[in-house]
């Protein structure tokens, strides 16, 4: 994966009706650790990792690269989302496309977030790129990441076997404003 080409990074934080879209800050950090260490969160995505390791390796910054989104509620991190150019993708419908990814921490479940942050993402990214279309994956057992993708206007391309679990991979195609 790599970044999102000659997109200017940073943008201007974000905002929607409740959140702030923004790069990490060192406030952040505990919430990164929170984040990854966290068995809820990473149920599909191969297990959470260690606190232990985070603590030692998790810089006082977390990293900033093009892409990255903190998600704040009320001056704290509650989540990221991510954008990705997919050059390596496990499948040949997604290679090169831009890739959506999103982590919640379990407490901000529930209550629309993760749809108001992606949707305020990928308008930012039809405004920087516009034309773009996006990929989403995710695990078929996922079942809310399954249907935020509907959500988000995503469809499917196709199933398939990785990582020992049914995968799937959505589209979302481009706006085009009408003349």
């Amino acid at each position: 994966m790599t970044g999102l080409g000659l997109v200017a990074w940073p943008p201007a934080p974000i905002t929607t009706e409740r959140l702030v879209l923004r790069e990490p800050e060192a406030r952040d950090r505990a919430a990164f650790i929170e984040l990854l260490a966290s068995p809820e969160v990473h149920a599909y995505l191969g297990g959470p990792r260690s606190r232990e390791e985070l603590e030692r390796e998790m810089p006082a910054v977390p990293e900033r690269w093009p892409g990255s989104f903190v998600v704040d509620l009320d001056g704290a991190m509650i989540g990221q989302i991510l954008l990705r150019r997919a050059t390596e993708h496990l499948r040949p419908a997604a290679a090169g496309k831009v890739d959506l990814g999103y982590l919640f921490l379990p407490k901000a479940w529930g209550f629309g977030y993760a749809a108001e942050a992606c949707t305020a993402t990928l308008d930012w990214l039809g405004g920087v790129l516009p034309g773009e279309p996006v990929v989403l994956a995710t695990q078929t057992a996922n079942v809310g990441s399954m249907r935020l993708a509907a959500k988000l206007g995503f469809t499917e391309v196709e199933r398939f076997q990785a990582w020992d679990a049914e995968q799937w991979l959505g589209i979302r195609s481009p706006v085009v404003p009408s003349a």
